[in-house]
């Protein structure tokens, strides 16, 4: 089941209306059994795969908890280490690393009929709930809570339907106790709520979804376009992959408030920084804080050797990188971001005075995202490699326009480009207020307009082809 999907429209409403009429103490069962229904819709084994793996979880916990011997209390870390990284090895994984070793191992002599065509399907949110579960368990195994909860109220943790499929990644401090008080109707913050889905739907279903039918077809054919055309796209799919995932995190964060619970920040305007260490600040919060604090303090951090510390951070940009997919075109991205970051930290040791003006910086920036993102988007690595020569040695902007019009109409594609326009200066203001958030005439008459005509852009100018998320895939 999709955000953007007609089904939704009528779960949605029949969840909320029901939870609020059945009795406080029903409320907690009644929504882990909605969320498995959300997740049941897209594939009814999966439901399974997500039950027994956040299970097992929950058991290795508790074993942890009652164990007095650190070995044995490591045992069962392990376990679930194990388990939970050999799901995702086998749907994600397995036919790339098999691929992969025969190529190595037998070069020539590999036959083609022995390679493995065919990806498994990968269960929707799969890395996302993994991950949230296993932060349970390293936590508890680090002495930072007790295994004290109960099955359902851990399986709902894991398992709530609003972010269980592509964040953001709750920390239990931050959700599980949100799901043990009693919350009142009269309190439902709606504001919030019409807010958040509003501009979460508008960001996915106007903006990322139209820029889509411009960037899908280049990424699909990149020898049939000029290297600005290239270039131009890598820049649209920036835009469309941050609309498309922020979209998803802002709607997400307005349906919990429905419920009275309150999701972590994933976004704060990361296509404003300034640097790349910056932008890790800003984009997709949840996950880069996870990979923080659970695989680079796993590595040592910075309490290790300086090259280590830097290896360090290497190795946790390439993994990240692998975490998207099984595709070199990820390990590429991530290596391209890991060496980057580092070579920012050398040059700050270096020159610690140096101050970049901020225009300057962010150009930097949005310039090196594309790059990167475009082997991120890239189906092969040697459709990368080519889109990248082309960029530096086939640079034609003549050929722009014609290229463009053999994809969509002049209207279209000045549609796009004033979509672009409209979410930079909307994250202007919100960046740095130009306009009173806070004064009488901006509360009671700008935003109220504001998203009312978001709306009315939804229903004119979205796709409601029911185009799935683009983090659906990780």
């Amino acid at each position: 089941m999709l955000f953007n999907s007609l089904i939704f429209t009528a779960f949605l409403p029949l969840v909320f209306i029901t939870y609020w009429l059945i009795k406080p103490s029903w409320r907690n069962g009644f929504l882990l059994l909605a969320s498995w229904y959300f997740y049941f819709s897209y594939n009814p084994w999966f439901l399974l795969l997500l039950i027994g793996t956040s299970g097992f979880d929950y058991w290795c916990a508790r074993q942890i908890d009652k164990q007095e011997e650190p070995k044995q209390k490591k045992l069962y870390l392990l376990l679930s280490l194990f388990s939970n990284l050999g799901v995702l090895f086998v749907f994600k994984y397995f036919v790339f690393f098999y691929n992969t070793g025969l190529e190595l191992f037998f070069k020539a002599e590999c036959d083609f009929d022995e390679m493995l065509l065919h990806q498994l399907i990968i269960p929707a949110g799969l890395s996302f709930y993994t991950f949230q579960s296993l932060s349970y368990t390293i936590d508890v195994y680090r002495g930072k809570y007790k295994a004290s909860d109960s099955w359902s109220d851990f399986m709902l943790f894991v398992s709530f339907f609003p972010h269980m499929v592509a964040g953001p990644i709750v920390r239990y401090k931050d959700l599980m106790p949100q799901f043990k008080v009693r919350h009142y109707f009269k309190t439902i913050d709606w504001e919030a709520f019409a807010k958040l889905t509003a501009w979460g739907y508008f960001k996915k279903m106007v903006i990322a979804d139209n820029l889509g039918e411009i960037v899908t077809p280049v990424f699909k054919d990149v020898h049939a376009y000029s290297g600005s055309t290239l270039l131009l796209a890598g820049f649209l799919f920036v835009v469309q992959v941050y609309c498309d995932f922020s979209g998803y995190s802002d709607i997400a964060t307005g349906i919990a408030k429905l419920f009275k619970i309150d999701l972590t920040l994933n976004w704060r305007r990361p296509l404003f920084s300034k640097s790349l260490h910056e932008f890790w600040t800003r984009n997709h919060i949840s996950i880069t804080t996870w990979f923080r604090d659970y695989l680079y303090i796993g590595l040592g951090g910075n309490r290790v050797t300086y090259r280590r510390w830097l290896l360090n951070i290497f190795l946790v940009f390439l993994i990240s990188g692998l975490w998207h997919g099984a595709n070199f075109t990820f390990v590429i991205w991530g290596a391209m971001h890991g060496l980057v970051y580092i070579a920012e930290i050398l040059a700050r040791r270096r020159f610690p005075n140096l101050r970049v003006p901020g225009l300057i910086g962010w150009i930097y920036l949005i310039g090196f995202h594309t790059l990167s993102l475009i082997a991120f988007r890239a189906l092969t690595v040697q459709d990368s490699m080519h889109v990248y020569k082309s960029i530096f040695t086939h640079f034609n902007p003549g050929h722009m326009g014609a290229e463009l019009l053999r994809l969509k109409d002049a209207f279209y594609i000045l549609l796009c480009a004033l979509l672009v326009v409209f979410l930079f200066v909307k994250e202007t203001q919100e960046e740095f207020a130009f306009i009173p958030s806070n004064a009488r005439f901006t509360r009671y008459y700008l935003q109220p307009a504001f998203y009312i005509l978001l709306v009315l852009g939804i229903f004119l100018l979205g796709n409601f082809k029911a185009n799935t998320f683009i983090y659906f895939q990780f």
